[in-house]
């Protein structure tokens, strides 16, 4: 089948989804044709503790998934953490390239490969205001997988999250509303990321120490938050300052 057709497949079959359980099906169907054995739609967190809505759909082996969850790798797996460093999906081998790997990573990853969790395919899912979260496609021979493969396994995983995030959370109800901030606030937060003091921030923007800090006073009131550091922490958050913004200066 042309890769266009099999494309405009996944997504029909996506779009008609009405339930997680007719999604998995979906899942486990693509996979194999998108040359991979086992699948792993998740959000990163430690599902055993964590309360609220979260998603999970895999196929994993039952014995890793006990193992993963009895031992919380949903924060520390460092899969997981290197899909936070970008937005592109990856394939395993360049993780190392990622992020750092310590012993304990390297441990995990061996014990993974004893449960045919060897090698894969990530895309990352971040959207300010949830949990983190990724898409994955394991299996022998994954780094093998062609290209045009994982361009459609990287349409693929966006399209069940976001479906997956519709079915769980519902349609256009996934996060509380952020506080709006005027666009002196944010530039004053963003400033006060960057570790400047009051008169620092009212130099480079213009203002009187004094008003520089009213607008902090005024943007922690509005995240009902009393600390400079929880208020930048929210607003990170939420997408209403980026860690670019705050490198940029």
């Amino acid at each position: 089948m042309h890769i266009i057709e099999l494309m405009m497949r996944f997504w029909r079959e996506i779009e008609m989804a009405m339930s997680m359980d007719e999604l998995a099906l979906v899942l486990a169907e693509a996979t194999p044709m998108l040359g991979f054995q086992r699948y792993a739609l998740t959000h990163h967190t430690d599902l055993m503790r964590a309360g609220g809505k979260f998603i999970r759909l895999h196929n994993y082996p039952a014995q890793w998934a006990d193992y993963y969850d009895r031992c919380g790798f949903g924060i520390s797996d460092p899969v997981h953490r290197a899909s936070y460093v970008t937005s592109a999906g990856f394939r395993w081998n360049r993780i190392p390239w990622l992020i750092g790997l310590n012993n304990e990573d390297r441990k995990f990853m061996e014990r993974g490969k004893l449960q045919g969790i060897s090698d894969g395919f990530t895309v990352p899912i971040n959207v300010p205001g949830e949990a983190r979260g990724s898409v994955t496609f394991v299996g022998p021979g994954a780094g093998f997988v062609r290209d045009e493969m994982l361009f459609l396994a990287q349409l693929v995983g966006n399209w069940t999250f976001e479906k997956a995030r519709v079915l769980t959370l519902g349609r256009g109800n996934f996060t509380p509303a952020s506080p709006l901030l005027t666009n002196a606030q944010r530039q004053c937060t963003m400033l006060a990321a960057c570790g400047k003091t009051d008169g620092e921030i009212g130099t480079i923007v213009g203002i009187s120490k004094l008003t520089a800090g009213l607008h902090l006073r005024q943007a922690c009131e509005r995240y009902d938050v009393s600390k400079r550091t929880l208020l930048v922490v929210r607003a990170l958050f939420d997408g209403t300052v980026t860690f670019s913004d705050i490198f940029r200066r």
